[in-house]
């Protein structure tokens, strides 16, 4: 990959979201001044580890190992045909499975709906969004 492609996505993804964290690996092209300069441009902090220290980004690492082992089997049956199929596998699989039904050991062997609704229920006077959702 090269930074003029991560960058035409970066483009596109931030047209659909409110995102304001990017997270990658510590690839060349993410570490680009140019691709740097864009996500400051977007007010978009960037989430890379430190060199050398896996650690700092775990979450997330274990997450994106998690959605390619769950939801997209390893691309055993392939790569999606269409980036229709695409949104609606990870639609189907962040919306209706992961966020729902999957029990995440961090969060007390709990779904992350039912992590936010305890929490709310416990802390009613707090405004603070916990969301987990994504949109199509």
């Amino acid at each position: 990959m090269e930074t003029p492609l991560v960058l035409r996505a970066a483009e596109r993804g931030l047209a659909h979201t409110d995102a304001k964290i990017h997270h990658s690996d510590r690839g060349s092209q993410y570490a680009s001044e140019l691709f740097r300069d864009f996500l400051q441009d977007n007010a978009v902090t960037q989430s890379m580890s430190r060199k050398g220290n896996c650690y700092d980004n775990a979450l997330m690492e274990s997450f994106w190992a998690t959605l390619k082992t769950e939801c997209f089997d390893n691309f055993r049956d392939g790569i999606p045909a269409t980036r229709h199929e695409a949104r609606q596998k990870l639609f189907s699989y962040i919306e209706v499975f992961y966020n729902r039904k999957r029990l995440h050991s961090s969060l007390g062997y709990v779904s992350p709906v039912e992590f936010e609704q305890n929490y709310h229920q416990k802390n009613p006077q707090k405004e603070e969004n916990l969301s987990f959702s994504v949109s199509a």
